[in-house]
């Protein structure tokens, strides 16, 4: 065990919150993972990062709402990780592993994000109209690729923004890696202006994305700009079937 922070094995016996926050990590990770698949979830202190690699979902929820409930933000692999990566730290936290997950330990795409973020300076939650804008810049998206014969996406809240998440199949190459790039290029070009911006960085196949059911603190949790709950909103069809 790290004898700093006292985050290895981190297992079962973390128990289910009162909050209800478990339950909707648990549902959020069902929904971007297939049963089986492997996902990292990391987290940041001011000194060190927290890793763990789950192919058990609910121990998964039951860690990274305990890393939530302590004050940090939870990121999860937004795409399937190798399953050889588990014997870095096999459904348990590590403090300050050696190694994180990088593009060439991704098994494919099965996602392609889009990520709304009020332009705000750094470092600082968005305000309630900031917030408005980026889902109304969402809901302009999500319309303009519905009419190019897109399907629907699952739709959520990030905290300080929105995402769309659409589903995908593509394998983790340089072809797909282009693909994703021309698509949130063209949508940062005909959607960003200086109220909101489509980011069109998150581009790697190993990135990691917001674990819905956690907590988005971005300086401090003021007033007129509190640290909010991330969500998913919706889930369409035809991506709760693939699952």
């Amino acid at each position: 065990m790290n004898g700093e922070t006292g985050w290895s094995n981190v297992p079962e016996s973390v128990p289910e919150r009162s909050d209800g926050k478990t339950s909707e990590i648990l549902r959020a990770i069902q929904i971007l993972r297939r049963p089986g698949e492997v996902a990292e979830i990391r987290a940041f202190t001011t000194k060190s990062t927290i890793s763990g690699y789950f192919d058990d979902y609910g121990k998964l929820a039951r860690c990274a709402a305990d890393l939530d409930a302590k004050g940090l933000q939870v990121y999860v692999t937004l795409n399937p990780v190798a399953s050889a990566l588990l014997a870095r730290s096999e459904n348990r936290l590590e403090s300050g592993p050696k190694a994180a997950t990088t593009d060439s330990d991704i098994v494919n795409r099965a996602w392609l994000p889009i990520d709304l973020d009020p332009v705000r300076p750094p470092g600082i939650s968005a305000s309630d109209s900031e917030k408005r804008a980026a889902f109304q810049r969402s809901t302009e998206i999500r319309g303009y690729l519905t009419e190019k014969g897109w399907p629907d996406p699952l739709e959520a809240d990030s905290g300080n923004g929105a995402h769309l998440l659409y589903r995908v199949d593509l394998p983790n190459d340089r072809e797909s890696l282009g693909l994703v790039k021309g698509v949130l290029a063209t949508l940062d070009f005909l959607f960003s202006d200086r109220t909101v911006s489509v980011d069109a960085g998150v581009v790697n196949s190993a990135r990691i994305w917001k674990l819905y059911g956690t907590t988005a603190r971005k300086g401090d949790d003021t007033g007129d700009r509190p640290h909010r709950h991330s969500k998913v909103l919706e889930v369409p069809k035809a991506v709760a079937a693939w699952r």
